[in-house]
């Protein structure tokens, strides 16, 4: 799996320092499962993400989506096991979502109109 650095330029926070991009139908359909925790620091990029599901999941995450420009549309902190949730258009068309650890978004400041960036 390809790694990549997430950042809130808007916030100058690092949201993920090792997230993984899963960009393709293996990568996608694996996602975190089987996984019993998330670290501090990683995360996982879902490309094409305009939903997510926590079926067969062992812990909750924050889940941040995000445009295709990379500005952030909808997030849920702390979504539980065993929830679907289907992100918003709150400033644009979700793209692709963010599965980080709890505390996450409220660490960040994380707010809907964020600047992200990948590198």
């Amino acid at each position: 799996m390809k790694y990549v650095r997430l950042a809130n330029q808007t916030r100058d926070s690092v949201i993920c320092q090792k997230c993984g991009v899963a960009d393709n139908m293996f990568t996608r359909g694996r996602g975190l499962l089987g996984k019993s925790s998330l670290p501090e620091g990683e995360g996982i990029l879902l490309i094409p993400g305009t939903s997510i599901h926590m079926f067969g999941m062992k812990f909750a995450l924050d889940i941040i989506f995000l445009t295709k420009e990379n500005i952030v549309t909808d997030f849920i902190e702390n979504i539980a096991p065993g929830k679907l949730y289907v992100a918003k258009a709150n400033s644009g068309k979700p793209h692709a979502a963010v599965e980080l650890p709890v505390g996450v978004i409220a660490q960040t400041g994380t707010q809907i109109g964020d600047q992200f960036t990948i590198e």
